[in-house]
This record gives structure tokens, sequence and C-alpha cells, in this order.
């Protein structure tokens, strides 16, 4: 009583079209790949900054917001290196801004930070 190879393949096909179906059901957000790293930087800015910076605002200090000229005003080494400013800021943070150096690996600093910058620059 064998089984041919074409019912195999068969068996082994639905499997691989059932897993490919489940699998970004099962899989977490965190495992899931991004398009780009500003994607991956938008996403950890919701995440993270959005509650107190929604749409490169402030809402605890007015004057600090995330557009370019409060940047250029309140983070001394912005207009040298914009990014290396940003992603310090949110390393160690200062005042009411938390750190965030133990809870973002480097990878999402410098993604997040990207985001911002661009944001910036745009305009929000």
């Amino acid at each position: 009583m064998g089984t041919d190879g074409s019912s195999m393949a068969r068996i082994a096909g639905l499997i691989l079209l059932l897993l490919t179906l489940i699998g970004p059901m099962t899989t977490p957000k965190s495992v899931l790949a991004f398009d780009s790293p500003l994607e991956q930087g938008e996403q950890i800015f919701s995440q993270n900054c959005a509650a107190c910076h929604m749409g490169g605002g402030n809402v605890i200090r007015a004057s600090r917001t995330l557009n370019i000229r409060d940047l250029n005003a309140h983070l001394t080494e912005y207009p040298q290196d914009p990014l290396e400013a940003i992603e310090h800021q949110i390393e160690d943070g200062k005042n009411a801004m938390p750190s965030y150096a133990g809870k973002l690996s480097e990878s999402e600093i410098v993604a997040v930070a990207t985001y911002v910058e661009q944001q910036a620059e745009m305009g929000w």
C-alpha cells in the first residue's frame, strides 16, 4: 500500500498553502519585515513617540516640537548633524523626554530618528 509521488506532492502543496495562509496571522508584528527603514521608523514612532509628538508637535512643552525651527533651536548639534542629534536625544532623553536607550535597539533608534528627520524636512 504505497503512495505515489503525485499524492505526496499534493499533500505537501496543501500543507505549504496552509502555512502560507496561517503564518502572517500568527507571526508577531515585530518579526515581520518592513519594506523600508522609514516604514519601521514610522511604526516605532507610532508606538513610542506619538502620544507626546503627534504630527511633530509636543503636548508637554509646546515650544519643543519636532519641526526644523525648534530642532535647530533646542538641539545644539542639529545644524551640523541632524540625524546624530535626534538619535542622541532619543537615546539619552532630557527633561520630560525619557531615555529610550534600554527600550529600543540601536537600529530601532536609527530608524525612528531617520523618520523624524524626514518628517521634519517635509514639515510634518
